[in-house]
């Protein structure tokens, strides 16, 4: 009997990842399961490290390249009812992992509570916002953080209190725990302000980012003191093709992905990215994306 036989009705095999991504880019994965509630997630996880087969968390895909060869692994999708919860509190509200960021930034702001306006045209879960302090030029979720609730291997959940969390540029101190729901200290303010400043911060996301295209926000993490897409930028690498992938020339730190790319092509592509910044400007472009790849294979997953 298969291992996962007990999971059968929540879990599907061999399903393409693409889709599921921002990239719309890449293979399969061996197993892809969704849980009905927090035991569920925690049995699947317990049997997953048993067995000794890989699990990731799958949020919205906006910072994800699936290798053209897939995920030999289990991908966890955090979307039943129980992850998708929001409640509200008198000094801010309880979210689940699996709440979409933006719809959340965007419903609060239009009701009057400050904090999450500056985090407009982000795309993320709540789970994968928190576990890599999403954010940007105007804020970072970790800014509005209490606690969080998270599951570690071997399916115990604890409550991390916000100076557990170890928040810092794009990282936190979650590591491979799945997050489960956050606790978010949020402000009452004039509904009319923070709509206004949800919408200004959104517009210049418009502005200043391939948002109509595919791809999966920032590549790379700004080195210190410094701007990863001005680098590039300098470097002459706006609009350098890898067959189907190429560097965008509205922000130098997107590669997008036109028709025909390949997950290969956007590897391919960061590659010459970091060896022409690297060679400018002496720097070594650390990535903010991550890349999942069949287990044990080729340049180094994130």
């Amino acid at each position: 009997m298969n291992w996962w036989n007990e999971f059968a009705s929540r879990t599907r095999t061999d399903e393409p990842l693409g889709r599921k991504t921002w990239f719309h880019l890449g293979g399969r994965a061996r197993y892809y399961f969704q849980p009905d509630g927090e035991e569920d997630l925690a049995a699947m996880t317990v049997r997953a490290k048993t067995e000794g087969v890989p699990l990731r968390v799958l949020g919205e895909g906006a910072n994800i390249l699936v290798s053209d060869d897939g995920f030999d692994g289990v991908v966890v999708r955090l979307d039943g009812p129980s992850f998708r919860s929001v409640k509200e509190k008198p000094d801010g509200i309880e979210v689940g992992a699996g709440v979409d960021l933006m719809p959340l930034a965007r419903t609060c702001s239009a009701r009057g509570w400050s904090g999450l306006e500056c985090l407009a045209g982000i795309p993320a879960t709540i789970g994968g916002a928190v576990r890599t302090n999403a954010g940007g030029r105007f804020g970072e979720i970790g800014d509005v953080v209490r606690s969080v609730r998270v599951m570690d291997q071997d399916g115990r959940i604890e409550t991390w209190p916000r100076e557990r969390l170890g928040f810092g540029y794009r990282r936190s101190a979650i590591g491979d725990r799945i997050v489960l729901s956050a606790d978010l200290a949020l402000v009452r303010d004039d509904p009319d302000r923070t709509r206004a400043k949800f919408e200004e911060v959104f517009e210049y996301k418009l502005q200043s980012q391939p948002m109509a295209d595919k791809s999966a926000g920032c590549i790379f993490k700004n080195p210190q003191g410094g701007s990863a897409g001005a680098m590039i930028d300098r470097a002459g690498l706006k609009g350098v093709r890898s067959g189907g992938a190429r560097v965008s020339e509205r922000h130098a730190n997107f590669i997008v992905a036109d028709k025909g790319a390949s997950a290969s092509d956007v590897l391919n592509l960061i590659d010459v990215v970091r060896n022409r910044v690297r060679d400018a400007f002496d720097t070594e472009l650390e990535l903010e994306i991550h890349v999942w790849k069949p287990v044990g294979t080729g340049r180094g997953a994130a």
